[in-house]
Formats: structure tokens, C-alpha cells, sequence
């Protein structure tokens, strides 16, 4: 059966490397139909909605999408980008990948951290006898990803029923002679089901590809509700897989380690906050963000995307410098939920093949600034990247 996919290229170079990724789909002999669809800072600025509801339909009917990336800015930088006839109107800015995940409940994130062979961004680390090694990164992290700090519940100058809430906690009176126009209020708000899910989904993942430990890491320590209702929760599943071990850190150590010994890692489970730092650090141990993909999955849709952000100075260069390969990882990872895994594992040889042979690389691999003198310095445009993909596929 032919799929429908919504392709959502979103802002900045997320237009650039998303037909990249469907080139490489294409073929690998997976066919489909790709729906064009509205999403990021554009349709703020000229409607007031990043995510319009033409979107939501969309995905909603075909229950797969691909996305690019979005451009995100501070409340009062939105504010000013918003076209003239709609300022006043009540129109707030939010992140619509966040709310996208929250309106279909894509609670499960999922950001795979596994190096490449060959790639010059791996990490490397001294050895005893001042020689050096590359351990091999293979870390899947599992984000909670409608929750936690992200979940948007905050005020700027809280009203009363929210400070009379409040102050009925004893930690409140730190804050008794701040001025309401003075405070700014963001929650950490978990919840049991949430944790049991992403905690089980880690757990699962680990059974499946025979990890052999889960690490929640959190910080209960300090963040004794909700960081401690994530532990007590994974301490309770995780005797339901008696092969797994359960380990724990603290988000901040867990920095410090991560560059110590990834290799011990496994599966990590956190909030979406230190979710969103630990796999962005780990990504920094594989090659950063231009390796870096990503599946925001819930019961009905799933949405597939890169974990880098929009970089915009990039979108305009012609030809193109910026590294396709996460937005590939990201179909990839397409793939492998709806069940094409040979393809899958086609594309993902490919990449680990022109990986390893080092001949074409973009900028980010060449360790070079970016700007469009890279090529004179060896890079490869994204086409390029793209085609070298394709010819391991055909070869």
C-alpha cells in the first residue's frame, strides 16, 4: 500500500534538508505520496498560528509526518514579528512542534546517539598510554515529551489565584516581599501514567535490542516530587525485566560522565527538559546535531525529525553547506515504525558507508566554519552528501 506522508518542512534549512531525506526515500524504493504541509514562523507572523489547523487535520487523517525545523523566538521578539493587523489581538507565540506533540500526545520521544565508523566528530579520549581511543557511543534516549518544564503552564505577574495557590506552600516565603509584577512563575509538572509509559517504552526498547541496563536520569536529590515520582515509578517496572539493570543519575554528573564513559550508557529515560540536554550532549559525542534524529511517537500519529534547529543564516547559501544526514536518520527512523526495516537498514548502510570512506563531507565533518567558502576547503554541498547516499544505495 502506497503511504501518504506529511512533509513539513517548517523554517530555515529544515526546507533544505527535508527533500534530501525524500530523495534518499525515493531511492531506496520506498514509495509514497508527500503532502505538503504549513508549519512555523511564517504563518505566526501572517496568521498568528504557527501550527495552523490545516496542519493538525492533515496529520490527523494520514498519521505520519516528516519535519524539517522550526525557527523559535522569545515571547517579545514573536510579539514584534507579528503582522501589524494582528497585534492586540490576544495572539500568543508557543513552539508548534511542542504543541504538536501535546495536541496528539506524541509523549514518547525517542533520539538514538550511535556513532558512525569513520566520522571525525566522534568522540576521543586518552588512554593511560597517551595513545588515544574512539569507545563506541550507543545510546538511545527516551524523552518524556509532553510534560515537565515544556508543558507551558508559566506566568509572567502570576494572577492572585495563582499566588494565593502558591504561597500556600512554606518555600513560597522566600518570595513574600516580591511584587506580582515582579515574578515570573514556570511549573514542572509530571504525571504518573506519563512516567510509567516513557519508563516502560525505554524499558521495552532495551528488551528489544538487547541493552542491558536503563538509567534514569533525573534529579531527586533537589527535585523531590517530580524527579522522584520518575525513579520510584522505574524502580517498580524495572522488576519486570529482570535482565535490564536499573541505574540512576543526576542530570548534572550525568554531563561529566557522558564524556568520561558513553559507552556504559544504554538506554536513558528522562523529563523532557533533561531529556532534551542529555540527548542534544550525547549527540555532541557522535558528530553534534547534523547526526542527531529523532521519533515523536503516540498511540495514532507519529512525527519524524531532525534535532537541530532551523539556522536560518544557512537557509539562503547557494549552493547549500548544511549537513542532511540527521533529516535522513529521521526518515529512517520512519521506516523502521511502519515497518520497512530492509529499506531502513539499506539507507542507514549507505550513510555508514560514505561515513567511513571520508571522501565527501560537509563542513561540520571538515570541522570548518560556516559560510560559502567551505567548498574551497573540501566540503561538499547537502546535494552532494545526498547523491554520494544514493550511489552506496544503487552501488
Amino acid at each position: 500500500m502506497k503511504r501518504t506522508i506529511v512533509a513539513m518542512p517548517g523554517d530555515g534549512i529544515g526546507k533544505v534538508v527535508l527533500p534530501e531525506a525524500i530523495r534518499v526515500l525515493e531511492a531506496a524504493g520506498f514509495e509514497a505520496e508527500y503532502i505538503h504541509s504549513d508549519i512555523g514562523w511564517d504563518f505566526w507572523c501572517s496568521e498568528g498560528n504557527a501550527l495552523p489547523q490545516r496542519t493538525i487535520d492533515l496529520l490527523e487523517k494520514h498519521k505520519i509526518g516528516l519535519f524539517g525545523a522550526i525557527t523559535s523566538k522569545p515571547k517579545d521578539a514573536a510579539d514584534k514579528e507579528l503582522a501589524p493587523e494582528l497585534k492586540g489581538k490576544g495572539y500568543v507565540y508557543f513552539s508548534p512542534i511542542v504543541s504538536m506533540r501535546q495536541h496528539f500526545n506524541l509523549d514518547i520521544c525517542i533520539r538514538p546517539c550511535i556513532s558512525f565508523k569513520g566520522n571525525p566528530l566522534n568522540f576521543i579520549r586518552k588512554t593511560d598510554n597517551q595513545h588515544f581511543e574512539e569507545p563506541n557511543v550507543n545510546t538511545v534516549v527516551f524523552r518524556q515529551n509532553t510534560e515537565g518544564l515544556y508543558a507551558g503552564v508559566e506566568w509572567t505577574n502570576p494572577p492572585q489565584a495563582v499566588r494565593d495557590a502558591l504561597e500556600t506552600h512554606p518555600k513560597m516565603k522566600a518570595f513574600k516581599h516580591v511584587e506580582s509584577k515582579d515574578m515570573a512563575i514556570s511549573t514542572r509538572i509530571m504525571s504518573r501514567n506519563a512516567c510509567r509509559r516513557i519508563i516502560r517504552a525505554a524499558f521495552e526498547h532495551a528488551k528489544k535490542f538487547g541493552y542491558t541496563n536503563v538509567t534514569v536520569c533525573e534529579k531527586p536529590n533537589v527535585l523531590r516530587e517530580t524527579s522522584g515520582m520518575m525513579f520510584s515509578e522505574a524502580k517498580l517496572i524495572a522488576k519486570e525485566y529482570p535482565g535490564i539493570a536499573l541505574w540512576d543519575t543526576n542530570i548534572d554528573a550525568q554531563m561529566m560522565w557522558l564524556t568520561k564513559n558513553p559507552e556504559t550508557y544504554g538506554v536513558v529515560v528522562a523529563e523532557n527538559m533533561f531529556g532534551d540536554i542529555i540527548s542534544d550532549a550525547f549527540a555532541g559525542l557522535i558528530g553534534g546535531l547534523g547526526f542527531a534524529c529523532s521519533a515523536n511517537l503516540g498511540d495514532e500519529v507519529s512525527v519524524f525529525e531532525p534535532t537541530h534547529g532551523s539556522a536560518p543564516k544557512y537557509e539562503q547559501l547557494n549552493p547549500s553547506i548544511v549537513n542532511p544526514i540527521a533529516m535522513i536518520l529521521s526518515a529512517v527512523m520512519m521506516l523502521e515504525h511502519i515497518g520497512e526495516k530492509e529499506k531502513a537498514v539499506k539507507i542507514k548502510d549507505a550513510i555508514a558507508e560514505v561515513v567511513l570512506e571520508g571522501k565527501v563531507m560537509t563542513y561540520d565533518m571538515l570541522k570548518l566554519k560556516g559560510g560559502p567558502d567551505v567548498f574551497a576547503q573540501g566540503a561538499c554541498t547537502t546535494q552532494q552528501m545526498t547523491d554520494a547516499i544514493i550511489a552506496k544505495l544503487k552501488g
